[in-house]
C-alpha cells in the first residue's frame, strides 16, 4: 500500500506503508541512531512526533521482551529508507511492522531519508502529516495548517498513579515527566527503593516520602508548558538532593532563573560528544530533545555549566552553587546508546551519602 508523508512547506515524499493505516500528524524530527530503534520508539520523549531514522536499514533484528523504554509507544509515525519485513537476531519476537500496527503507528518507507534530513537541517524541525489515503494534497495540507499544536505531551505519557520499587538502598523520588524504564532500572541495580510519581505533585507530598535524593526525569515538549513542575522544584532546593535528565535539566534552570530556547533541528543520536568542563575530557552520549538551556540566561543565576556539547556549544549539563542540584540535558542511562556517562547514578548516589551525612534538616 501507497503512504505519503507532507511536509507544512507542502514538499510530499511518496513511500510504502508498513505499520498501521490511517492518517496522523506530528513533528517530523530525525535520528541519528545507527542501532536501537526498539528503544527510541518506546521513549516517551518522542510523543508527537514523526521519527525519521537516517540509518537506511531498520527492522533487521526485530523486537524483544527487554528492550522497551515504556509500555507503549507515543511516537506519530516511522519514516525509513529501507524497512526489513523478516528479522534475524537470536531475541527476536515481533516484527516492526506488525509491532507498529499493534500500536496503531503507521510506518513509511522507500523515501528519500537523506533529502529530508537535509531539509529539516537546513530549515529547521516541521510539521507534517503522514497518511495511507488518496485524499488530495491540498485538503491534507489545509488540514495540517489547522491542525492545533500539542502542548499537554507531558500530562499524556506520566505515570497517573504513584508506584513503589521496593529495594534496601536510598529512597529516591522520581518525578515522571516520561520516564524510560532504563532511568528506574539503573537506580535499582544501585540499590535504590524508587517511588515513580505523577508530573504535577506538590513538594509537599514529595517531602512525605522522606526521599533520599529525587531524580527529575526526561520528558515530551517544551518545558515550558509544565509550569506546575517548575514551581515545585523550586520548593525542593536545598531540601534534598536532586539530578535532572534531559526534561528535568531543562526544569532545573527555569526553576533557578535561567531559560530555554528550541533548537533548530534538536539533537537525537546516539554518537553525541559532550565535554566535562571540570576535566576537559569528552565523552559520547545519546540524545533526544528539541529544546535547550541558553547559555547567557545563565549569568546572574546560581548555575553553572558543567558540560558543553562539542558540536554546537550548547549547555549540556549544569549544578547549583549552593545546593546538591546537578542535571544533565543527554541520557546516562544509554538506553539505546554508549555507557559513557553511568558514573552520573554512581555520582548521585555519593551526593545523597554526602548530604546525609552533613546532618541536613531535609524535611524541615
Amino acid at each position: 500500500m501507497k503512504a505519503r508523508l507532507i511536509l507544512e512547506d507542502r514538499t510530499e515524499f511518496i513511500g510504502t506503508s508498513f505499520g498501521a493505516k490511517g492518517e496522523s500528524l506530528g513533528e517530523v524530527v530525525f535520528n541519528t541512531s545507527m542501532t536501537g530503534y526498539q528503544e527510541i520508539l518506546t521513549d516517551p520523549s518522542y510523543c508527537g512526533q514523526i521519527i525519521t531514522m537516517t540509518y537506511p536499514l531498520i527492522g533487521n533484528y526485530g523486537l524483544n521482551r527487554d528492550d522497551y523504554e515504556s509500555l507503549k509507544s507515543n511516537a506519530h509515525g516511522l519514516v525509513v529508507r529501507e524497512y526489513q519485513e523478516f528479522a534475524s537476531n537470536w531475541r527476536n519476537e515481533i516484527s516492526i511492522g506488525d509491532w507498529l500496527k499493534e500500536q496503531g503507528i503507521i510506518g513509511i518507507s522507500g523515501i528519500d531519508t537523506r533529502m529530508l534530513t537535509r531539509k529539516l537541517r537546513k530549515h529547521g524541525v516541521m510539521r507534517g502529516l503522514l497518511t495511507t489515503s488518496d485524499e488530495p494534497t491540498d485538503v491534507l495540507i489545509e488540514r495540517l495548517k489547522n491542525s492545533p499544536h500539542m502542548h499537554d505531551q507531558v500530562a499524556r505519557v506520566s505515570t497517573k498513579s504513584i508506584h513503589i520499587s521496593p529495594n534496601s538502598g536510598k529512597r529516591v523520588v522520581l518525578l515522571d515527566f516520561g520516564a524510560k524504564h532504563n532511568i528506574k532500572r539503573k537506580l535499582a541495580e544501585l540499590g535504590c527503593e524508587v517511588i515513580s510519581v505523577p508530573y504535577h505533585t506538590s513538594a509537599t507530598e514529595i517531602l512525605r516520602f522522606r526521599p533520599d535524593g529525587i531524580m527529575l526525569s526526561n520528558g515530551p515538549g517544551d518545558p515550558k508548558d509544565v509550569p506546575e513542575a517548575i514551581e515545585t522544584i523550586k520548593e525542593l532546593l536545598g531540601k534534598v538532593p536532586i539530578f535532572g535528565i534531559c526534561m528535568g535539566h531543562q526544569l532545573i534552570a527555569l526553576a533557578c532563573g535561567a531559560d530555554t530556547d528550541k533548537l533548530k533541528f534538536g539533537h537525537r543520536g546516539g554518537n553525541h560528544p559532550v565535554k566535562e568542563l571540570e576535566t576537559g575530557r569528552t565523552v559520547i552520549t545519546p540524545q533526544n530533545h528539541g529544546y535547550a538551556v541558553t547559555h547567557e540566561s545563565l549569568e546572574g543565576t546560581l548555575l553553572e555549566a558543567t558540560h558543553i556539547a562539542l558540536n554546537d556549544g550548547t549547555v549540556e549539563g549544569i549544578c547549583h552553587k549552593e545546593y546538591p542540584v546537578f542535571s544533565v540535558q543527554y541520557h546516562p542511562e544509554f538506553a539505546p546508546g554508549p555507557r559513557d556517562s553511568e558514573y552520573l547514578f554512581a555520582h548521585f548516589i555519593n551526593l545523597m551519602d554526602a548530604f546525609a551525612k552533613k546532618g541536613e534538616e531535609v524535611y524541615a
